[in-house]
């Protein structure tokens, strides 16, 4: 893992877990996507996408052709297998977007598991400014 990556994840894991509980309890399994393709400071869109929409979603990605990292299938069905797998009390799955690069993360061992990642932020909301966000269908 890249020092941008870690530091990332480490200064926002109880985002990304708050967003993989709150995603797990609405809908059931799947992954975190974050996109750090900021401009001028903007926030970090974050996403909860349901593992039935995992795969159109990745395929379609990866048909950018500057793309190169995820062009082989192996890597989509491990991804598919650790999302099928995962313990969402005590893990997190992470596909990180970064300008033409993307990076799947097992974030397992968190120091705050996810759900005291939705408790904690979910009792501070007003500082959070919490908003729920959902793909297009």
């Amino acid at each position: 893992m890249g020092d941008g990556h870690a530091r990332f994840i480490t200064t926002n894991h109880l985002v990304l877990g708050y967003n993989a509980w709150a995603g797990f309890l609405q809908i059931g399994r799947g992954a975190v996507i974050c996109t750090l393709n900021r401009s001028q400071g903007e926030d970090c869109p974050t996403y909860f996408v349901p593992r039935s929409r995992l795969l159109p979603l990745l395929r379609a990605w990866l048909v950018t052709p500057d793309m190169p990292l995820l062009s082989h299938q192996f890597w989509l069905a491990h991804f598919l297998q650790v999302v099928d797998h995962y313990d969402p009390t005590r893990e997190v799955v992470l596909f990180l977007e970064a300008g033409a690069q993307a990076t799947f993360f097992y974030l397992q061992n968190l120091p705050v598991p996810p759900p005291r990642c939705y408790a904690e932020l979910a009792r501070r909301e007003e500082e959070f400014h919490l908003i729920s966000c959902r793909l297009p269908d």
